[in-house]
């Protein structure tokens, strides 16, 4: 690598001789990629969802397990969530929409209900898809064609006696953070919007409509102490 720097002058030997170029000082450059470290984007959660529970803003200091272990009503929006938010109509149109749901999520779900734990579905649009998976599972609440959510959760709740710190909740989407607003601990699938995993409790690895209910509910059994019990059952 040739040197750089200035010429002094001709020596006797008639060579020019060539002032090098003084190294820049240790402490500037150990300080040059501590800036770089500063200004490097911090990882972006679609790309590693977090599925450990975290605590979002105002949320409070209680740990996630605590949290779960209360929970007698767990809300879940539909499309996005159960069902991976595509929308498929058939030859009648809207009267014969398609919706893929994922067995994991209702084989979770029945056994959720039987640890008493009531289970509602809310959606801002509605189909016979929905109501026939509904009864299938016998989901106890199907509020569809909702325009504020919380309003309809709050509704079930007084209904059922149930408080905000025994609800759990799960969405995808901006108008499911009235589900936060009204619970006390929200879930967001992978797919969720940035807006609703920055804001989550839990946001899955799996995605909606791909067992992102599934894991949402194996925490909330494995907080009440009755995963193992389901496992047992399993292995006999």
């Amino acid at each position: 690598m040739k040197a750089r720097g200035k010429k002094r002058g001709r020596a006797a030997s008639g060579k020019v001789e060539v002032e090098r170029a003084r190294p820049a000082p240790k402490r500037e450059a150990r300080a040059a990629p501590q800036r770089e470290a500063r200004r490097a984007p911090a990882h972006d959660e679609r790309d590693a969802p977090v599925r450990d529970a975290r605590a979002a803003p105002g949320r409070g200091a209680r740990k996630p397990a605590a949290r779960l272990s209360r929970i007698r009503l767990l809300a879940l929006d539909v499309d996005g969530v159960l069902t991976d938010g595509r929308i498929a109509y058939g030859a009648y149109g809207p009267a014969d929409q398609i919706q893929h749901f994922h067995v994991q999520d209702g084989l979770a779900l029945r056994w959720l209900a039987r640890e008493g734990v009531a289970i509602a579905w809310i959606t801002g649009r509605g189909c016979m898809a929905n109501i026939q998976r509904a009864r299938e599972l016998e989901i106890d609440e199907l509020c569809e064609r909702v325009e504020d959510k919380g309003v309809a959760l709050r509704e079930i709740q007084s209904r059922r006696s149930i408080s905000m710190e025994e609800t759990a909740a799960m969405g995808d989407d901006l108008p499911d953070l009235a589900l936060r607003a009204a619970s006390g601990f929200f879930a967001a699938p992978a797919n969720a919007v940035p807006e609703v995993r920055a804001r989550a409790d839990l946001v899955t690895r799996a995605s909606g409509g791909a067992g992102a209910v599934r894991e949402l509910v194996e925490a909330i059994l494995r907080a009440k102490g009755r995963w193992q019990a389901i496992l047992d059952a399993a292995l006999r």
